[in-house]
């Protein structure tokens, strides 16, 4: 089949992490060997044809494709992580949320000039 409908392995969790927020669950298809294959497959489909260097996953559920697309891409890692979990010199953004407030955070040598970089977050 060439396309695939992944929302089955997606389950809507009502009111979480707080009353009026519908939190996209996506442990069931990381549960599913086959399915996360699949998933992966997919992501690198839609980018195998660029070259990239680096590839940057956003805290925390986005570090689970980005690896898997590093790895097939033969490409570099690189977490962007909240406010104070990185132990080196960082740069540093604010951001605003439905629920809330935080900053997002990346090593200032994660990459370099000229670099081709790939961002991936979790929605």
């Amino acid at each position: 089949e060439k396309y695939m409908n992944f929302k089955e392995y997606i389950r809507d969790v009502q009111d979480f992490p707080k009353q009026g927020i519908v939190f996209k669950d996506i442990t069931p298809l990381l549960n599913n060997a086959g399915i996360l294959d699949k998933t992966a497959d997919a992501l690198l489909n839609s980018v195998k044809e660029h070259k990239i260097d680096k590839v940057v996953g956003m805290e925390s559920r986005g570090f689970f494709f980005a690896t898997l697309l590093a790895t097939k891409l033969k490409a570099g890692f690189v977490p962007v992580r909240k406010k104070g979990k990185l132990p080196f010199n960082v740069l540093s953004k604010p951001y605003s949320l439905e629920y809330g407030e935080d900053a997002l955070e990346i090593h200032t040598d994660a990459t370099k000039k000229g670099d081709k970089v790939l961002i991936h977050d979790d929605v």
